[in-house]
């Protein structure tokens, strides 16, 4: 029993060096020294014969045969923080800090984030708010919700919703500036764009093209990272933007914006919950997923 409980700390303290690419900080989340980890990590190659991870001064990787039993170890706690979950769960509301990420559309999560933190008082919420493709394995987030379809195996996921984009424009712009009937009448127009943070690239408009014919060149009056930004520009008066049914619905039923061109644009977009599919369901995870499931496009 005692060696196993020791290959139990090995297991954890390797999967935690793994993670963070750090003795010292994988140390510091475990209560322990960095030598520690490190002996720890070392006694455990030393065992398996081969080795785990490479060292440097400033950073350590898996080696291949690391990589393969960092996924094995994933299991082997997951399934032990599962048995542990089966027993209290029962007893207990669900609790504890939950790693999230999020893209920056506040006015669509913010409502049902804050239902879910007066549901749920005993669950701690970590969020970051971000557009950039997050890591969720490498980073530690428990789940993430982000648009598109996913790419990892490693990831299970779930529809919360679908959206779709919308060309909208202040009826005081129109009224200074005439209404494009076709998508050739923007180059007439000021545009207002959407730039990737990630990668610096403008959002393509979703417009209707011919098969084999290139993406409409819409002309930019404005660039920005965010979209809060381009709704306030249009807002103003100042220009046309490309945004989510979502965000400006309640802005063209109070009369502020006016979409255009609604039967030139072609788009439909969905919102995913993605979480690692080795991490057993705990009770705030599950009951995060399925409140989310259930609240978000629904307010």
């Amino acid at each position: 029993m005692g060696s196993t409980m020791e290959s139990l700390n090995s297991i954890a303290f390797f999967v935690q060096a793994a993670e963070t690419r750090s003795f010292s900080q994988a140390g510091r989340l475990l209560g322990v020294s960095s030598s520690a980890v490190g002996k720890s990590v070392s006694r455990l190659e030393e065992r398996l014969g081969v080795r785990l991870l490479h060292r440097s001064t400033r950073s350590i990787t898996l080696t291949n045969e690391g990589a393969l039993f960092l996924e094995r170890c994933r299991r082997i706690l997951c399934e032990i923080e599962a048995a542990e979950l089966e027993l209290s769960e029962t007893q207990h509301a669900p609790r504890g800090r939950l790693r999230i990420s999020l893209p920056l559309v506040g006015m669509l999560v913010m409502p049902a984030l804050t239902a879910f933190m007066r549901r749920y008082p005993d669950i701690e919420l970590d969020v970051d708010f971000s557009d950039r493709l997050v890591n969720v394995i490498e980073e530690g987030f428990d789940v993430v919700m982000r648009t598109g379809e996913p790419t990892d195996s490693r990831l299970m996921a779930r529809q919360v919703g679908s959206y779709r984009l919308q060309l909208v424009v202040s009826p005081g712009y129109l009224a200074d500036n005439g209404t494009p009937k076709v998508p050739e009448d923007l180059a007439d127009h000021a545009c207002v764009q959407h730039k990737f943070p990630s990668t610096g690239k403008l959002e393509p408009w979703p417009l209707k093209r011919a098969e084999g014919a290139p993406e409409w060149e819409v002309p930019a009056s404005m660039t920005c990272n965010t979209s809060a930004a381009l709704m306030d520009v249009a807002l103003a008066g100042l220009g046309i933007a490309c945004l989510p049914d979502f965000m400006v619905r309640k802005a063209i039923e109070r009369g502020e914006l006016v979409s255009v061109l609604d039967g030139h644009v072609e788009h439909q977009g969905s919102f995913r919950l993605l979480w690692p599919s080795s991490k057993h369901l705990a009770p705030k995870l599950r009951v995060f997923i399925d409140f989310m499931v259930d609240t978000l496009f629904k307010h």
